[in-house]
């Protein structure tokens, strides 16, 4: 596989993957193909050494892995971590806002979003929708509307003179998307029936009785593209962090079953991933424990294990160079990055970074190193909460991407694939 069918194949997955919800789907569906078994949490697992197995939770969280004939406690576990949802606008639970005869909807902001670019651009609505069916039962089904149903318009520049200026954003008051002009000041939607009608209509197979609640989101409807002079950018909503969700699981795809190798894909990282189904809950280490039991048979395979966190790196943006730590501004399409934080809001040290710097050398993928300035705050990732949780060595790794939690992200179409063949190294 070359670098034009990787991205090829990761600009498709994260159009299917409008929601945490959508891409676990899409990449169970993808695991299934390449004879990976699913396993109920629920139900006793009986595992075979050179078997493949995924387990999801919440529906938005995974773990994937090749169970190794390699004991484990001599061995340990080659993890690789990501997450699967992406800073965006939900929708409120009575969400109805009617306006000057316009219907709109009331969002919360999920994540650190950066809002300015949300405005002007032709939003669909996915996610998960909890109804009860004609028999009484509860159920539960994904909903993407896919075509554009709402928009949110920005103040003319006429009214709003300081626009380019000195312009804020009030998110209870300017960011509500607008659906649709009512007939007349009587009409009173109701978006829980609107829902109703929507999933009859698109699929009467589910027999909907009445829509219960729902976890929806706004999301871009312009699809990913390859654009620059010289194809060097893939400019896409949500690669932060579907585009490591997607590489993890292309490289777990290739790994042998000597050695067991894992992918974990975790919701709610963008809102410090304490849930049940997030990096700071129990599920990780609930399949370790299930693989391999606890106590002393669980620290002698964390010993012998280590996680790559994959999380998108900030690349030093040729407008505000200055933003960037002058030996540490990452550059797009020169290779994957090491994070490195001296107050561990990165969790990679001198011993995992040596590794992955030999692993890129042995795959022939070049690398860099990221290190903010000292005068400014830093991000985090699922890497020193995973290496806290569960007490294994971490390295925090990324692409160098533009434009981090904007509703249009862009990156390399080089630096995905060389993170691919240095992760498919590091399983092998």
């Amino acid at each position: 596989m070359n670098n034009t069918e990787f991205n090829q194949g990761l600009m498709t997955f994260i159009q299917a993957s409008p929601t945490p919800f959508h891409a676990v789907k899409n990449m169970a569906e993808l695991l299934e193909a390449e004879g990976f078994v699913c396993l109920q949490e629920a139900d006793a697992w009986k595992l075979e050494a050179g078997k493949k197995y995924y387990v999801t939770r919440n529906a938005s969280s995974i773990v994937a892995f090749v169970s190794g004939r390699q004991a484990l406690q001599e061995a340990g576990v080659r993890m690789v971590g990501a997450h699967t949802d992406s800073p965006c606008l939900k929708v409120k639970p009575q969400p109805e806002l009617v306006k000057q005869l316009y219907f709109s909807l009331g969002v919360e902001v999920y994540g650190g979003v950066l809002l300015n670019p949300w405005f002007d651009r032709d939003l669909s609505l996915a996610g998960r929708v909890n109804y009860l069916d004609n028999k009484g039962e509860i159920a539960q089904a994904l909903v993407n509307f896919e075509m554009p149903v709402a928009t949110i318009p920005s103040l003319v520049i006429h009214l709003d003179r300081e626009a380019n200026t000195s312009h804020s954003i009030n998110a209870q008051k300017d960011l509500p998307p607008v659906l649709l002009r009512l007939p007349n000041k009587t009409d009173k939607p109701d978006f829980r029936d609107l829902l109703l009608q929507w999933l009859k209509k698109n699929d009467a197979k589910l027999k909907v009785h009445e829509v219960l609640d729902y976890e929806l989101s706004f999301y871009d409807c312009q699809p990913p593209a390859v654009i620059g002079l010289h194809q060097d950018f893939i400019a896409s909503a949500r690669l932060d962090n579907l585009l490591s969700c997607y590489t993890g699981m292309m490289a777990l795809l290739q790994a042998g079953d000597d050695v067991t190798s894992l992918l974990v894909c975790s919701d709610h990282e963008e809102v410090g991933s304490m849930s049940s189904s997030g990096a700071q809950g129990t599920f990780l280490k609930s399949v370790l424990e299930r693989m391999t039991g606890v106590g002393e048979n669980f620290s002698r395979m964390i010993d012998r294990s280590m996680l790559i966190s994959a999380d998108n790196a900030h690349g030093v943006h040729p407008n505000f160079a200055d933003k960037h730590d002058d030996n540490h501004g990452p550059i797009i399409n020169q290779g994957p990055v090491i994070k490195v934080n001296a107050s561990q809001r990165y969790a990679s040290n001198s011993e995992t970074s040596a590794m992955f710097r030999q692993l890129c050398k042995k795959a022939d993928v070049p690398v860099q190193s990221f290190v903010v300035r000292s005068d400014m705050a830093c991000g985090s990732t699922i890497g020193p909460i995973t290496a806290g949780g569960i007490g294994v060595k971490t390295l925090d790794v990324g692409v160098p991407t533009f434009a981090m939690h904007s509703i249009r992200e862009l990156a390399g179409t080089w630096d995905a694939f060389y993170l691919y063949r240095a992760l498919k190294e590091f399983y092998q």
